[in-house]
């Protein structure tokens, strides 16, 4: 596998917990820590989510369907890649690239940032909250999401306290209607990962059977690619 793929799987496996952040409750926002806070609260409350995704790294974008279940069921089904597909059970992420007609499998650590059974809950994000320093990025007060953009957001802006954590740097925009519009990570090598929520529809009943998926049975399976599963 070539190693702009073994970078994007990696960055689904940090980061993926993101798309959980569905819904958030209207609450008072005095501090950054506070309105954070506001996000966790609301997290468990997010029985299942379906949203469109676009995802952007260097010249390559990515676009498909993301659905969540509560609480560790994640699939995403690409339009672009055409029929690109990723899927998470809470023990495993597969991902499948029909280009390469390959299924990459990873065993999700059960005590890392990896795992979305933890980071799908309120116990995950405050894991985040002791990894890193949360502040505004630019003040309280509303901003358009792009320059000309009508959509106001307010940007969430956290540093890492430590190497150990995947990205020194995640920015997570949130506009009017309290929704997460965008989340952008950096990398310890500076390079971007940058994923756009739109029409984001939440608690809608997603049946279990959304989540299973059949690899194709000529693809070549390559298991734990990132790195050797816990005993």
């Amino acid at each position: 596998m070539n190693q702009q793929t073994t970078r994007l799987f990696r960055a689904f496996s940090l980061i993926v917990f993101v798309f959980l952040s569905a819904a958030l409750s209207a609450q008072e926002i005095l501090t950054a820590e506070r309105f954070f806070n506001s996000v966790s609260d609301a997290y468990g409350k997010v029985d299942d989510y379906e949203a469109l995704i676009t995802i952007n790294h260097g010249d390559t974008t990515m676009e498909g369907v993301c659905y969540y279940k509560s609480p560790n069921l994640l699939r995403i089904n690409f339009t672009e890649p055409k029929d690109q597909t990723i899927v998470v059970d809470g023990e495993k992420m597969s991902l499948y690239l029909p280009r390469q007609n390959v299924v990459l499998r990873q065993q999700l650590k059960r005590h890392s940032q990896a795992t979305l059974a933890s980071m799908a809950s309120s116990q995950g994000l405050a894991l985040l909250k002791r990894g890193y320093s949360i502040a505004f990025l630019d003040g309280p007060d509303p901003v358009p999401l792009d320059e000309g953009s009508d959509v106001l957001v307010r940007n969430l802006n956290l540093h890492w306290r430590s190497t150990d954590e995947g990205f020194r740097q995640i920015i997570i925009s949130v506009d009017e209607d309290l929704r997460i519009r965008r989340m952008k990570g950096i990398t310890a090598d500076y390079e971007s990962f940058q994923f756009d929520f739109n029409a984001v529809d939440v608690n809608q009943g997603i049946p279990d059977a959304r989540f299973q998926y059949d690899e194709p049975a000529s693809a070549y399976i390559i298991e734990n690619f990132l790195f050797e599963p816990e005993e």
